[in-house]
């Protein structure tokens, strides 16, 4: 036992992560797509 966890929920932990990458990729792309949509329309009558 590694850190009090038996070996199965390391499996269990491995295929949690695994499987939430694309969706953190995704949500990263959606987010940066936001926060630049958000910045264009806020720079409208800026003049810098």
């Amino acid at each position: 036992m590694f850190l009090g966890l038996a070996w199965y929920w390391w499996l269990v932990i491995a295929a949690v992560l695994i499987i939430s990458i694309p969706f953190k990729i995704r949500f990263m792309k959606w987010w940066s797509k936001r926060q630049q949509e958000k910045n264009q329309r806020g720079k409208w009558g800026d003049d810098k």
